[in-house]
């Protein structure tokens, strides 16, 4: 079983753990991970040195991908400050070739924009999924993908959108669950009528599309 997005290595024997970490406070622990700047962890001062911390690992094996990083209105960070810091990201990743995981709170659009303005190939996970079926296909159309994980054991209403997505189109997660990933995996295997073992297959479909291991 893939996790998508972690903040605790386990070493679970369930499957790979994607676990985010800090630029200023890597620990290693885990063989696979994603790093990069949180929005609200943005350092108007330091975040170009942090940056240059992120770049360095992109040339490490065992990191996957950039992120989380991202966008979000409801924090005091100035957005414009944000923005700069998401698009210093996307294009560390479009040079490493490298997916992004992203954290957006009220700013689908504003990422939309930046992703044509940018010309960015590289895939762009949202991860924590938890709006409505609408933008969730819209996000599929331009070319995302979703991550879904505590609101869809949280939130059955949430059901309807995790449908709307193509099952190539989809990651689960933990982030900041106490309950295991197999526990996501139950859950979503059930709203879509299918069998745990058929949707960890369709998921290490991804997983090998989009960071192209296996």
């Amino acid at each position: 079983m893939f996790n998508l997005h972690t903040h605790r290595y386990t070493n679970s024997p369930l499957g790979v753990e994607l676990v985010n970490e800090y630029p200023w406070a890597f620990e290693g622990k885990s063989p696979v991970y994603s790093i990069g700047i949180h929005p609200w962890y943005i350092d108007e001062k330091k975040w170009p040195e942090h940056l240059d911390i992120v770049a360095h690992h992109l040339t490490q094996k065992g990191c996957w991908a950039i992120g989380e990083c991202g966008l979000d209105k409801r924090i005091e960070v100035p957005f414009d400050l944000q923005c700069d810091v998401f698009k210093a990201h996307l294009l560390l990743a479009e040079q490493h070739q490298k997916p992004v995981v992203l954290h957006l709170v009220g700013a689908f659009q504003e990422l939309l924009s930046i992703k044509k303005q940018l010309k960015i190939s590289v895939p762009l996970i949202v991860h924590g999924f938890s709006k409505n079926a609408q933008l969730a296909q819209e996000l599929v159309r331009h070319g995302l993908y979703l991550s879904f994980g505590k609101y869809l054991l949280r939130n059955p209403d949430l059901r309807e959108a995790f449908l709307a997505v193509p099952e190539d189109r989809i990651f689960l997660e933990t982030d900041t669950l106490e309950e295991s990933i197999a526990a996501v995996y139950a859950q979503a295997a059930h709203y879509r009528n299918l069998e745990v073992s058929e949707l960890e297959r369709q998921i290490e479909r991804n997983v090998a599309h989009v960071f192209g291991v296996k």
